[in-house]
C-alpha cells in the first residue's frame, strides 16, 4: 500500500498544480470561441458589385411625331457580385434587379436572381445581361434628348446601370434594402470595328 499511497499523492499533488491551467486554458478556449463567432455573424461585410466588361454597338435616339421617343440600343455587359462574408449567405427577400438609365431615366429592366434565392458564404455570381437588339420607350424630356445629341456627337455615351433589391444575412432578423449605382463610360463601337478596352468599374452601394 505504501507504493500506491505515494502513487496516489502524487496524482493529486499533479492534479492540483495543473487544474489552474486547464480552467484557463478552458476560459481562453471559450474566449476564442465567442471572438470566432463575434467575427463570423456580429459584423456585416455587405455585397460587392461591379461590371467586368461591357459593349454598345447601338445606341440611337428615335423621334417622331405620331409616336412617343425611343431608344434603340444594343448594350451588353457582366455583372459580378460577391458575398464577402465567409459564415454569413444571403438570401432574397425581394426580386434583384438590374436597370439601364440614361440621363437618370430608365430605359429597361432585367430580374437578376428572385425572392428566395441565395448567396453562398463568400462566392461570386456573374450575370451576363445581353439583351437583344430593340427599341424601348422612354421619356427623356428636353434636356434629355439635348444630352443624348451632345454625347452623340463624341460617340461616347454616359450609361448607368442601377441593382436594386432587398436581402436577408445568416442569423439576422433585420432586412437590408440593397441598392447600388454603376456609372458607365461607353464608347460606341458599331458590328465590325475594332473592340472597344472596357475598364471595370467597382460600383457605388447603399444598403439601409
Amino acid at each position: 500500500m505504501g507504493k500506491l499511497g505515494d502513487w496516489w499523492d502524487d496524482v493529486c499533488y499533479k492534479w492540483d498544480e495543473y487544474k489552474y491551467c486547464l480552467a484557463c486554458l478552458g476560459i481562453v478556449a471559450v474566449i476564442l470561441l465567442l471572438v470566432a463567432l463575434l467575427a463570423a455573424f456580429g459584423f456585416i461585410r455587405h455585397l460587392s458589385i461591379s461590371v467586368t466588361s461591357a459593349s454598345l454597338t447601338r445606341f440611337d435616339l428615335l423621334t417622331s411625331p405620331a409616336a412617343p421617343t425611343s431608344l434603340a440600343y444594343n448594350l451588353s455587359l457582366t455583372l459580378v457580385i460577391r458575398n464577402p462574408n465567409w459564415a454569413m449567405s444571403v438570401k432574397n427577400t425581394k426580386p434583384l434587379e438590374a436597370s439601364y438609365k440614361f440621363d437618370d431615366q430608365a430605359f429597361d429592366r432585367f430580374e437578376l436572381a428572385g425572392t428566395g434565392d441565395k448567396h453562398p458564404t463568400g462566392k461570386t455570381r456573374v450575370y451576363h445581361l445581353d439583351p437583344p437588339r430593340t427599341a424601348r420607350l422612354v421619356t427623356l424630356g428636353n434636356a434629355g434628348e439635348v444630352e443624348f445629341r451632345k454625347e452623340n456627337a463624341t460617340g461616347w455615351f454616359e450609361v448607368e446601370v442601377a441593382v436594386v433589391g432587398e436581402v436577408r444575412y445568416t442569423a439576422r432578423y433585420t432586412k437590408c434594402k440593397v441598392e447600388a449605382t454603376c456609372p458607365l463610360k461607353l464608347q460606341l463601337a458599331p458590328p465590325g470595328t475594332a473592340t472597344v478596352v472596357f475598364q471595370k468599374v467597382k460600383c457605388v452601394i447603399w444598403v439601409g
